[in-house]
């Protein structure tokens, strides 16, 4: 078995928590190995505590790592630690660079094309979306979309399983340890803004893709709906959202703002969690602080429009999936190609009826206790999917 092994994924948020588990899965498996993850420096806060790991590398692949010089020299900082093994969960130029070059006795995983060469043993990642064309090797258009078909997890799993040769997995799900700073930061801003007794719900309205935003006005809707019945609004998300969240808010009915509560690119991804682990539910897009909010044991209710809802599903049972019957979802798309009523159709067909029975059914089912008071379940990690 190996004693050093790098694990790299320099994605996103959502990304980089769906690696939590294979990072556990490892630790169970070789108790006394040193396990390196290399990640990209602004994500940092995500994985500094976690038990799993004995090393960070972080690369700054948007500034000072951008280059080609740059990113040449990393790999020299990679050859130097002599890694055991390499598995590389991050499917792009940059990673599967660092990983084929980076000297290691055995090296596996996702990979480009020509990079692939120099692996060991290469997989392909079920969950992600494939472009399928026709003629020799589907290389020409028109192409045909045929989304993932397994959660990302699971792929990742099957990297340890079929080529690290790891038969007992231990799934512990989506972990952050959140450092003391952090938590004593979330605990301080929190007794500021609200009353012991208060019970708040997270609202992450932002996304990457257009097609993945449930429509503005529902959002306020479904505020103004909670509000009225005592609840606590927390808009949260970072600095992009904030023209969003301006929007939605400015929609709202509400006359009091007293239990409304806008902390948008106000925080650190860490004191995000700390934040969203004393919330009560967790209503948000398919987004990464959807996974943070995974993480932290938050109930969730979530809208998927553009999105597979095989490949990046919240991973946790007692969570609720809500999609729309529409022949095109998922498309995968990060515009709408529909014009007039049928634009954003699988985010309009989804009501704020529909919305407020799934946040019903998790209140009521958690008496709206916070989510750090909330038992853990491990091993129960598909969450319910319902058509609106």
């Amino acid at each position: 078995m190996a004693q050093s092994i790098l694990v790299i994924n320099m994605m996103h948020i959502g990304d980089l928590l769906l690696v939590t588990p294979v990072l556990h899965a490892l630790r169970h498996a070789c108790p006394a190995a040193k396990i390196t993850l290399l990640t990209d420096r602004s994500l940092r806060d995500l994985v500094a505590e976690n038990k799993n790991l004995d090393e960070l590398m972080l690369i700054d692949k948007h500034g000072a790592d951008r280059s080609l010089t740059a990113l040449l020299r990393f790999i020299r900082r990679v050859r130097e630690k002599h890694f055991d093994l390499v598995i590389n969960l991050h499917r792009n130029e940059r990673a599967s660079a660092i990983a084929a070059f980076s000297g290691a006795k055995r090296i596996v995983g996702y990979s480009k094309p020509g990079f692939s060469l120099l692996f060991d043993k290469v997989m392909q990642n079920p969950s992600v979306a494939h472009h399928i064309g026709w003629g020799p090797l589907n290389l020409f258009p028109p192409y045909r979309y045929v989304p993932g078909w397994k959660h990302q997890v699971h792929a990742h799993l099957d990297v340890l399983r079929e080529a690290v040769g790891i038969e007992d997995i231990d799934d512990g799900g989506l972990e952050i340890w959140l450092p003391e700073s952090a938590e004593r930061e979330a605990a301080g801003l929190w007794q500021q803004k609200f009353a012991p007794e208060d019970q708040v719900i997270a609202f992450n309205i932002g996304a990457s893709w257009r097609t993945k935003r449930w429509i503005d006005r529902y959002f306020a809707e479904t505020a103004d709906r909670l509000i009225a019945r005592g609840y606590h609004i927390a808009f949260f998300g970072g600095p992009m959202d904030l023209d969003m969240v301006r929007a939605c808010v400015g929609q709202m009915k509400t006359g009091s703002r007293d239990h409304l509560h806008v902390f948008t690119g106000k925080l650190n991804l860490a004191v995000l969690a700390g934040m969203l682990r004393r919330c009560c539910l967790m209503l948000t897009t398919d987004s990464g602080p959807m996974h943070v909010g995974v993480a932290m044991n938050v109930p969730i209710v979530t809208m998927f429009g553009a999105s597979p809802v095989p490949g990046f599903y919240p991973y946790d049972a007692k969570d609720v999936l809500i999609k729309a019957p529409v022949s095109c979802h998922p498309c995968g798309l990060h515009e709408c190609p529909h014009k007039g009523e049928e634009n954003l159709a699988c985010m309009k067909k989804i009501s704020v009826d529909t919305v407020m029975k799934y946040i019903d059914e998790l209140l009521d089912a958690f008496h709206g206790q916070p989510a750090y008071q909330l038992p853990a379940h491990p091993g129960a990690y598909a969450c319910r999917v319902e058509e609106a």
